[in-house]
């Protein structure tokens, strides 16, 4: 039986335990010849230990001892001891400092700021395993593998689970990692570098609000956080493309998801210009809803459509009254009939666009656009918030070739245009609801 003070390999003075279960020990050591604390994990081998635990142990040594990161523990040493019960042993680097599962024992909550730089620092971590030859996969992220150092900074430690083959060799690998942090295709046994970005991403919303994923309610296999903490859109959105469910639909690397939260922060930072002068369109927003609502412009448009109207009216008068001097009341009826059905919709596709609204919403989750006329809705589309890839200006070709201004979304190829009703906003107006747009979504 190990206890504390008991000196290993003539070397390792156990000072405290840190953990343990059935098979497995970790303790806080002195390494006597280097004068130094160091973690020794202690394997014990025997009839009830399986023999996917050792393998799993060996792999961490062997893995670790290559690993040179200064974000990651530094391997030291690994022996066998062969003392009534056979024990394997692996040292490496002590990190000063507390597991972020600690300080959320503790009570300490953690802003979308420090969210932002933990995110950074893992990111950071992973493009340097991601990008060995062949990939290492650590598959065990969580708050409890990551130790806030002394010196401020963020260490990814345990590499208990690390897996340094790539899948695509078609090799059949343990089965690891931990519920609610590991995503399904992990789970299923083919582990991805975009696996670790999962339980990266549901560490950090775990840190934000305060619930394990575990215990978070799920919404098409979808971690539902949005509503239990105020942070800024664009990194919500984020947060949502890293734990995407669909393995195709999430980032595909860590360096991937760097860019793309750099760019988040640079877009959420950005100041927006006011809004043009004179214009009409109401904008409402939340850290949670965009409500952009495009009203009736009566004002602005009749004049031009009314005498287009009218001089249509004076010439079916003209021509009415010369055709009822020359012709008999029977044989005219049919005629204006036609000619005022005409006129009607005529008038209707010159004056109903003046008096059509436009509503567009954003959550979290999806946007919506409706056009309505005179109250009553003509068409809506909807879409994913999470699929918009960019937003910008965009241009159709309206009346004798005049160019009118519209804004766009971009869903993979798929474009949601609004604001080109006749009147159509105007280029100002366009920009303006571009950037407000993009700035919400953190797109950069």
């Amino acid at each position: 039986m190990l206890q504390a003070e008991q000196i290993l390999q003539n070397r390792y003075q156990l000072k405290q335990k840190l953990g343990h279960n059935a098979s497995r020990q970790t303790w806080l050591a002195q390494d006597l010849n280097a004068q130094e604390r160091v973690v020794v994990k202690l394997l014990t081998f025997s009839d009830q230990v399986e023999w996917d635990n050792l393998r799993l142990f060996e792999r961490e040594a062997q893995v670790l001892k290559q690993l040179n990161h200064p974000r990651i523990p530094k391997y030291r040493d690994y022996f066998c001891i062969d003392d009534q019960m056979l024990w394997f042993g692996l040292v490496q680097e002590y990190i000063p400092g507390l597991s972020l599962k600690e300080l959320l024992t503790q009570g300490e909550t953690f802003t979308e700021q420090q969210a932002r730089a933990i995110a950074q620092n893992i990111l950071n971590i992973l493009v340097y395993l991601h990008g060995l030859s062949p990939p290492v996969l650590h598959r065990d992220i969580k708050p409890s593998n990551l130790i806030w150092g002394e010196d401020s900074s963020i260490y990814l430690v345990d590499f208990g689970a690390v897996q340094d083959r790539a899948a695509a060799e078609g090799a059949t690998f343990t089965v690891v990692g931990t519920y609610g942090y590991a995503p399904l295709e992990q789970l299923g046994g083919r582990a991805t570098p975009a696996s670790d970005l999962y339980a990266l991403g549901a560490t950090l919303i775990h840190l934000l609000t305060g619930v394990a994923p575990a215990d978070l309610l799920q919404r098409d296999a979808r971690l539902q956080f949005a509503d239990l903490v105020t942070l800024n859109p664009g990194f919500v959105r984020w947060l949502g493309q890293l734990t995407e469910p669909n393995l195709s639909r999430r980032f595909s690397n860590a360096h991937q998801a760097l860019e793309a939260l750099k760019e988040n922060q640079v877009a959420s930072c950005a100041i927006v210009r006011p809004q043009p002068s004179g214009s009409r369109i109401q904008l409402k927003k939340s850290p949670s809803r965009l409500k952009i609502k495009i009203p009736v412009r009566w004002v602005l448009v009749a004049p031009k459509q009314l005498a287009v109207v009218a001089g249509l009216a004076l010439w079916v008068r003209l021509w009415g009254g010369m055709a009822i001097s020359s012709m008999s009341f029977g044989s005219l009826l049919l005629p204006l009939m036609w000619w005022l059905i005409g006129g009607i919709l005529l008038a209707g596709a010159l004056l109903l666009p003046a008096l059509s609204e436009t509503t567009v919403y954003f959550n979290h989750q999806h946007f919506e656009i409706e056009w309505k006329l005179l109250g009553l809705c003509l068409r809506r589309q909807r879409g994913q918030t999470l699929d918009i890839d960019k937003v910008f200006k965009s241009e159709t070709s309206g009346y004798y070739t005049r160019k009118i201004p519209e804004v766009a979304l971009a869903v993979g190829v798929e474009e949601y245009v609004f604001g080109g009703f006749d009147p159509a906003l105007t280029k100002a107006e366009c920009d303006w609801l571009v950037e407000e747009i993009k700035n919400w979504l953190g797109l950069s």
